[in-house]
This record gives C-alpha cells, structure tokens and sequence, in this order.
C-alpha cells in the first residue's frame, strides 16, 4: 500500500469514526455516570452490554462502509450475453440505458456514483460518513447499522445525562463537567440523525423504494412515465425481499410482471 492511501478519503472517515465512537465511550466511563457506578459496584452485567453493543455498531459501520454495494459488472458485455429480463422482458418504451461514464449497460434502478466512479445497483445514495455507496448489496445491513447504533446512541446520551450535576461557580463546573456536557450534546445530535435516517429508510424500504427514485421519481425514465411505484409489493413482500431476498427475480421482471397487470382488461 503506497504511502499516500493512508490519506485517503475512506481511510480518515473511517478511522474518525472509530477514534470518535471510542473516545465518546470512554468519557462516559470516566466521569461519574451509572456506567461508572455499576462498574464501581461490581455489576459489570451492563457495562459489558454497553461495551458489546458499541463494538457491534463498529463492526456493522466498518462492514457497510468497506464492502462492495452493488458495483454493476464494468467488464464489456457483447448483447447475446446480456439476461434475457434485460433484453426482452423491459419494455420498449423503457431500454436500458448504457451509462455514459463507465459505458456499462444499467440494469433497472442501478445509477452512476461520481464519487464512487462505479455504476451501483439499486442505488440508494452515496453515505460521506462511510465513504462508500449504499446500494443493493450493502442496503439491509445499512438499515440494521442504523437501528443498532440508534439503540447505542440512546443508552449513551442517558449516561451523559446520569453523569452531568449543574451547580455554580460555572467555571469550576465547565472544567468538571465541560467535556461530559460537550459529549451529551453531540449524543443529542447524532441521535437525532440516527433517528430521522432510520425512520426514512423504514418508510422506503416498506414502500419498496430507494432515497434517489423517492427524490428524483421525475427524472427517472422508468418512474415518470407509472402513475405509481412499479416495485412495490406490498409491506410483507416488501420486507422479505429486502432482508432475505424472497421472493427472488429481477428488477426487470417486476417491472414487466407490473407491466401486464396494468395492461390487462378489466374483467
């Protein structure tokens, strides 16, 4: 590894989260928290969950930010090769689209990320806390991240809160209290974050969409010209195509399975 990849976008994202998530974690064990006192009382029980959840939230974060989400296949295919759902299954108003960076043809709801310089399927939206897409491969461990760090975030800022004691003179207090305060703010606001992200992401992957087609439907070749959303299949189906990838099949299958329905007669 050459020298200046240390410097590279990711790799100081990706270590000020870390250094960020652990330094948080040891003021609140440091100052007079409930954290502080059970482990002071022997009741290691929850320190050691706190702990835990924290490592898993790491992990989670370094697994969505470092692997691949969805890159489509930058290799050139000659059209007798392509899959039958994308040649013949979309329909003709529709073709697929050859991107015009990387020259690949795009699969249905796949896009160009220029920070990524890739075109990802099931595109999302590029994270610049992760440094990283957030696509069809990475999405659902995305929203498990977002759900365990939330819990995380919480438990933390009801520590910090355990901990704080407001009395005079301020300056006395500032220097006691004034980084366990500086860090009950900034577990204010990352909860916050965490939990407007959450609920978003909820609501999109129930409906079957992604944050680009919700903000951009107009755009969207694919979107603009259906009344509604062409993929969605209801909550349930929704939900176990999301997390366990049932029912299975292809963009371009939904799309022409949805085709056929609104083009049938009404009996």
């Amino acid at each position: 590894m050459a020298p200046w990849a240390l410097l590279s976008p990711g790799v100081l994202v990706r270590t000020g989260h870390t250094v960020l998530t652990w330094g948080i974690t040891l003021v609140l064990f440091l100052h007079d928290t409930e954290l502080r006192q059970w482990e002071e009382q022997g009741e290691l029980l929850l320190p050691l969950t706190f702990l835990l959840l924290v490592l898993g939230s790491l992990l989670l974060y370094l697994a969505v930010s470092l692997m691949d989400p969805g890159y489509v296949n930058v290799q050139p295919q000659p059209q007798e090769e392509l899959k039958e759902e994308q040649t013949a299954m979309v329909p003709p108003a529709i073709p697929l689209r050859r991107c015009r960076y990387c020259l690949v043809l795009q699969p249905l709801r796949a896009r160009h990320c220029r920070e990524c310089r890739r075109c990802v399927r099931r595109y999302d939206h590029h994270c610049p806390w992760m440094e990283n897409c957030v696509g069809e491969r990475n999405h659902p461990l995305f929203v498990v991240y977002l759900a365990l760090q939330l819990v995380v975030l919480l438990w933390g800022l009801y520590l910090a809160w355990s901990g704080l004691q407001f009395f005079q003179p301020w300056g006395l207090w500032l220097r006691s209290s004034g980084l366990l305060f500086t860090t009950f703010l900034l577990l204010s606001l990352f909860s916050l974050v965490a939990s407007l992200l959450l609920a978003s992401h909820l609501y999109l992957v129930a409906s079957n969409t992604t944050t680009w087609e919700f903000i951009s439907s107009h755009r969207i070749a694919y979107l603009r010209q259906r009344p509604g959303n062409p993929f969605d299949r209801g909550l349930t189906r929704n939900l176990a195509h999301f997390f366990c990838g049932w029912p299975s099949g292809s963009w371009e299958t939904l799309w022409a399975e949805e085709e056929e329905e609104g083009s049938s007669p009404a009996v």
